[in-house]
């Protein structure tokens, strides 16, 4: 009996370790901690000699990362309250790579993406403009709408196809972005190109974004990418060549990268990437001229070949998912040694059902439909190219 308790025990604390890292844990959604994009949370960065790289309305992290528009590469090494240093690693070869690719690169029209939309949705869907919208937070119908909506008819004024979910998350808080993980694998059902968190920050100077870009003011843009995330990597390279891109055509209007620790749900595409259109002591119009430059870019950046793996071919992001369906079968097995100490072959059998009726709603069922329709047009593809071929000969 003695060794049955064990067993229990340890099967226990093996199904909970499995949950919680298959889940990531809840606060690992988004940055854990404070919440983000309140002024009262904004922490100033400085380089070692004390001078001002960058100020954000987010928990800081050792470890998080800024590279900026000049491709300064600079990592957070001590975090005080809500002051920060921040050493000078060197320059970021992978973004100066792009920029020196753009230098050359003539604008051509968007590749052909097989009827693949860009998905748009926003986790803080209260934040607002205080000189435009009166308050800097309004609970489900926050100013960030129409910050989003002026991408969103920009992306198609450009004729890419946009799925825009403005599905609530209220309230603002630690949770958001676990309620807006169900928006995001929502959008997945469209086998999107990529996704778009449109946020703006808070930050309680107005000229820290402000800027004037290709003749007009605007509130400058920060792509944020979540550190804690195996996608981080193609999701970097596709924050690096959007900026790079975007501040080609209109410089100035990116003003950096932030690789915050926490995920932001971008573990779900490796074209995922949160963005923050000025601080909420702009005037909204500064944000939507601003992200109006930016989605002008997006349709280039997209049909862009990365000279190694394409950050949007199907190849990309597979690590992610292998440790994903690792972590599932670890779970599916501690679960189920679990549950047949407990409850029986009867019992077992009976939860196993349940968890079946789950998994067909769940994010990895999307992604093996997903599989399966992408083979099935790549199979038929090749049929049709077999014919042509043949007819030819």
């Amino acid at each position: 009996m003695e060794s049955v308790r064990i067993l229990k025990k340890a099967a226990g604390l093996l199904v909970f370790v499995s949950l919680c890292l298959a889940f990531h844990c809840p606060s690992v959604f988004g940055a854990g901690g404070r919440i983000e994009h309140t002024h009262e949370n904004t922490v100033r960065i400085y380089d070692q000699k004390g001078n001002l790289v960058t100020m954000t309305a987010r928990k800081v992290f050792a470890g998080d990362e800024i590279i900026t528009a000049a491709g300064d590469y600079y990592r957070v090494v001590v975090v005080r309250n809500k002051d920060a240093q921040a050493k000078l690693v060197g320059k970021d070869e992978n973004y100066l790579a792009w920029t020196d690719y753009f230098q050359d690169y003539a604008a051509v029209t968007a590749a052909n993406w097989g009827g693949r939309p860009v998905g748009v949705y926003h986790t803080h869907t209260d934040e607002s403009y205080v000189p435009s919208d009166g308050k800097p937070s309004i609970p489900f119908r926050g100013g960030i709408y129409q910050v989003g909506t002026e991408f969103v008819e920009t992306l198609q004024e450009n004729k890419v196809d946009v799925k825009y979910y403005k599905t609530p998350h209220d309230p603002h808080d630690n949770n958001a972005y676990t309620r807006s993980r169900r928006t995001a694998m929502g959008l997945l059902k469209s086998n999107p190109i990529a996704l778009f968190d449109i946020h703006r920050d808070g930050v309680p100077d107005p000229d820290f974004f402000k800027e004037e870009v290709s003749g007009e003011n605007v509130a400058q843009l920060r792509i944020v990418v979540g550190r804690q995330n195996p996608k981080m990597k193609s999701n970097m390279d596709f924050a690096s060549r959007l900026m790079a891109y975007a501040n080609k055509v209109h410089p100035g209007l990116v003003k950096e990268i932030y690789k915050g620790q926490g995920n932001y749900n971008q573990d779900l595409l490796s074209t995922a990437i949160l963005l923050e259109a000025g601080t909420y002591t702009n005037n909204k119009a500064l944000a939507e001229n601003g992200i109006k430059f930016l989605a002008e870019a997006v349709p280039i950046v997209l049909g862009v070949n990365n000279p190694g793996k394409g950050i949007t071919s199907d190849e990309a992001g597979n690590t992610g998912w292998n440790v994903a369906l690792w972590l599932v079968l670890l779970t599916l097995l501690a679960g189920s040694f679990f549950s047949i100490l407990n409850f029986g072959w009867k019992g077992t059998i009976d939860g196993l059902k349940r968890l079946g009726r789950r998994f067909v709603e769940s994010e990895i069922w999307i992604r093996i439909q997903q599989i399966i329709l992408n083979s099935y047009r790549w199979a038929r593809e090749g049929i049709e190219n077999f014919k042509i071929s043949k007819n030819k000969q």
